[in-house]
């Protein structure tokens, strides 16, 4: 491995014990080529899509990277795993795997899709780019869905493969900033939500999106096998740094993108959700062709189950504990500190569509006690999604509370 990984010790939890060396570990997981540059942060890593993703960094607290992304910038080495597919029939086979309309991603777009199984139960989600007429990515949330490429493909011309591409993001008011800087030619003031390029970095042609997991204004970047990712890499930390920017693990995102809204898979959504109950029908076209789901899809229940929640004082225990006159009736599927708001936010999943935005609940928390809390719809601000499209560029200076439920 790189940048002598073999001198650090880390721990990953729970796949192996707290010691085992780096390269121990890179045998058997996929270990992100910039992973040298968390190390001295005594990080704690889970297995995410295959590959690590940090849960924790010790240069920073939670709510320091909230603020950090929320006002200037941050970098984080994520676990997104890329697929690629391509061949003269790799439109037909994304139209069969995908319920949204694949054809209507241009090359040089990318589109927000998601699988689900013949049942309508969801496998997994991410970013899918069109690199050319007959050539796309699928950069994948936690799931498998290499082997369900492989299963739907049969009679097909086409090749799913491993590009070995690693993904980071850089996000946050001065994310712009930092890129007009480091590319060759000022691309932010024409640059559109979810457009793709490839530019020049440091001499380097790299392939970057205007994407990322937090609802504020950023970019991603793909790193290719033919790049220098060491060199990239410490350009990109050192140069953010000059304004602000620090690497954040797991936390940075976790408040911003429940208050955006935004579904982890495997926690806000799973294989027994189908995508209409969890706030996501907006992105299935039913009229399309058969695609896989699409019989259980058209049959199902179109009623949301999925809201946000806040939380007087505490944070939501992740389960069962919403409750209702001591009644279970829902469950908590994300919860976090939100130092915006002041409050206990996350994402619940309901028992009955009856109880929506506005419902009161006793919500079992993680310090022991129970407060009330209140459903509320999501995103729970920036409604039009103004700040990740950069129409909105107020940056927060201080907390804006949420003033707690209304005494009837």
């Amino acid at each position: 491995m790189n940048k002598n990984l073999s001198k650090f010790r880390f721990s990953v939890k729970p796949i192996i014990s707290e010691g085992e060396s780096a390269l121990e570990l890179a045998r058997t997981i996929g270990l992100h080529p910039l992973t040298y540059q968390e190390l001295p942060f005594d990080p704690e890593y889970s297995i995410y899509a295959g590959r690590l993703t940090p849960e924790k960094l010790s240069n920073a607290s939670a709510e320091e990277m909230y603020w950090k992304i929320r006002q200037e910038l941050i970098f984080r080495h994520t676990g997104e795993h890329p697929y690629e597919i391509s061949g003269s029939d790799a439109l037909k086979l994304l139209q069969k795997i995908f319920p949204r309309d694949v054809s209507k991603v241009k090359i040089g777009r990318c589109s927000y899709q998601f699988a689900c199984y013949h049942d309508g139960g969801m496998i997994t989600d991410g970013v899918l780019l069109r690199l050319d007429q007959n050539k796309y990515w699928f950069a994948q949330a936690e799931g498998d869905m290499f082997s369900w490429y492989k299963a739907q493909a049969e009679g097909l011309n086409v090749n799913i493969t491993e590009p070995n591409v690693w993904v980071s993001q850089i996000q946050g008011p001065k994310s712009m900033q930092l890129l007009d800087f480091l590319t060759e030619s000022n691309i932010s003031s024409d640059w559109k939500y979810f457009d793709w390029k490839e530019v020049s970095m440091s001499g380097e042609k790299i392939i970057i999106s205007r994407s990322g997991f937090s609802n504020e204004l950023g970019w991603e970047i793909y790193f290719r096998p033919e790049n220098n990712i060491e060199k990239l890499g410490d350009l990109i930390l050192e140069e953010g740094k000059k304004i602000g920017m620090i690497l954040t693990a797991t936390p940075v995102f976790r408040c911003r993108r429940i208050e955006a809204g935004l579904l982890s898979a495997g926690q806000d959504f799973t294989n027994k959700t189908n995508p209409y109950s969890v706030g996501l029908g907006r992105f299935i076209d039913i009229n399309k062709n058969n695609f896989i789901g699409k019989e259980a899809l058209e049959k199902s229940n179109k009623e949301c189950l999925t809201w946000g929640i806040r939380v007087e004082k505490g944070t939501a225990i992740r389960g069962k504990s919403l409750k209702i006159n001591g009644k279970i009736v829902g469950e908590v599927t994300s919860s976090t500190w939100s130092p915006y708001q002041v409050c206990g936010v996350g994402i619940v999943h309901m028992q009955n569509s009856n109880l929506g935005p506005g419902t009161i609940l006793d919500v079992d928390c993680t310090n022991g006690n129970t407060y009330k809390g209140e459903l509320c719809k999501l995103p729970m601000y920036d409604f039009k999604g103004e700040i990740v499209r950069g129409k909105n560029k107020d940056i927060p200076n201080k907390p804006n509370p949420w003033t707690g439920i209304k005494k009837k």
